[in-house]
């Protein structure tokens, strides 16, 4: 289960490093493999889910109809433009040059664990999220029952 807030830095070549509280997780329960893609819902963000996590959700949506526009557009965004990344030694993946330029990401990003996968989002993008304050219009009925 990935949990937390890590301001990272990517490095000339394309490089971050995985911080150290993920990798142990990503090493054991990951098989040492993360596949990136996009976040089909929100600018500025790219996903890493492990391996294992990624194949449920990877056959979920390739078994949308393809009739549906909104079904191809998201197989593109997450099937299309997934790829299988393995540390290093160092605990270091190299990210996409493509990848780094449709999210916006360069040398500051944020890298979030949200559970069963991983969000890296570009320093601007996580900003203006955190910073956009959830108003009552906002609030779902599933959210209601939240004792937060």
């Amino acid at each position: 289960m990935f949990q937390g807030e890590t301001a990272i830095s990517i490095d000339d070549k394309g490089r971050l490093a995985i911080p150290t509280a993920f990798r142990d997780l990503v090493a054991g329960a990951c098989g040492n493999r993360l596949v990136l893609t996009y976040n089909p819902y929100e600018a500025g963000c790219l996903w890493l889910y492990p391996e294992s996590v990624w194949q449920t959700v990877r056959d979920q949506v390739n078994a949308l109809p393809n009739a549906k526009k909104v079904h191809r557009n998201l197989q593109l965004k997450l099937v299309g433009a997934a790829t299988v990344l393995e540390p290093d030694n160092s605990g270091r993946v190299l990210l996409p040059g493509s990848h780094r330029n449709a999210a916006g990401i360069e040398k500051r990003a944020v890298l979030l664990g949200m559970g069963s996968k991983l969000e890296l989002w570009s320093e601007q993008a996580h900003l203006a999220q955190i910073r956009h304050t959830i108003v009552e219009d906002d609030i779902s009925d599933a959210m209601l029952d939240l004792r937060i």
